[in-house]
This record gives structure tokens, sequence and C-alpha cells, in this order.
């Protein structure tokens, strides 16, 4: 698990330092920092709290989309890490983002996409069985904006495999709240 977080460091700061470089364009729309913890039940709870980090990419340009039905047609790619304290699962994860302004300051988000982790996969007595490596990943959110730039966001991100591979499937589900900066 060491190898895991020495990895998302090197590769959060390899990615931090690539966008400062590019001066005109940059490559990614967002970047967020936050942490979560299990709020599934005992068994299969994980207790940990898990820093997380995102970065998200407009390809679609939701920045310049006027309405929802436009916002709902122009998804961002999202890609992270979820970095375990203790013993728990690492995550990493990957997929495309909604988000629709409620106001000028308020959003609601929603994602779906795939999730890697290190988790157990069954016969864990402490956590949840997990089954397979790759797994689904669903997450909801609201957030608030703070300014142009500055955001907050609480949201809460399932991963299970859908009983598409054989083995137990308790799945992970955590929430957390992040903060975001808008490049």
């Amino acid at each position: 698990m060491q190898t895991l977080r020495t990895v998302a460091v090197a590769g959060m700061t390899l990615i931090l330092t690539a966008h400062a470089s590019i001066a005109e364009e940059p490559i990614f729309d967002e970047f967020r920092f936050g942490a979560s913890a299990s709020v599934q039940d005992k068994e299969s709870r994980e207790d940990d709290v898990f820093p997380e980090v995102t970065v998200f990419l407009d390809p679609f340009d939701l920045d310049n989309a006027v309405d929802w039905k436009q916002e709902i047609m122009r998804p961002r790619v999202n890609l992270g890490v979820s970095i375990t304290t203790s013993d728990e699962a690492n995550q990493v994860f990957g997929g495309l983002s909604w988000q629709i302004s409620v106001s000028d300051r308020i959003f609601a988000e929603a994602g779906f996409g795939g999730v890697w982790h290190d988790g157990e996969l069954d016969d864990n007595s402490d956590g949840p069985e997990l089954g397979c490596r790759f797994l689904f990943r669903e997450y909801v959110g609201a957030g608030y904006r703070i300014d142009p730039h500055w955001s907050v966001i609480a949201q809460v991100a399932h991963a299970s495999h859908a009983n598409l591979c054989d083995g137990p499937n308790d799945g992970m589900t955590r929430a957390g709240v992040q903060v975001g900066y808008k490049f």
C-alpha cells in the first residue's frame, strides 16, 4: 500500500507541475482535494479516513453551457485517488461527471465510471469483501461556489461490481467533503 501512496503522490505532483507549466490553455478544468469516510454497516464498514484528490477535464466545454439541457450534454472527465490512512482499500478511479447549476452558487453533480482498488476480495473479517479488483463507481454530490474559482462539495460515492464477477459484492460506500479550485 505504501507503493500505491507513493505513486499517487508522485502522479498528483506531476499533474500539478505539468498544469503550472502551461501558460495559455490549462489541461485541467478543476482540482479537488478532501476526505471521505465509510458509511456502511458494521461488517463491511471501513474504519478509516480517506484523503482524496480528483482532477477534472472539460473536453465538451461545460463552462459555455447556457442552460441545464446543455449542461447535461457536456459531461466532464474525472480522474482521482482515494488513499487509506491505515489498512483499508486504496482506490484509483475515473469516469464522467455531470454538473447542473441550481443557481449562480449552488450546483448538483453526479458521476459514473470505474475504480481499481487494493482491498480484500473475500474472507475479510474487518471490512468489505469486494469480489474483484475493478468495480463500477457512481457518485452524487451538492456543491457551493464560494467565488468563480473556489467551491465546496459534499458527496457520496459507491463502488461495487454489480454481481458481474464471481465472489462477494459488499461494495464500498463513502461520504465526504472536497474543496475545489477551478482554473
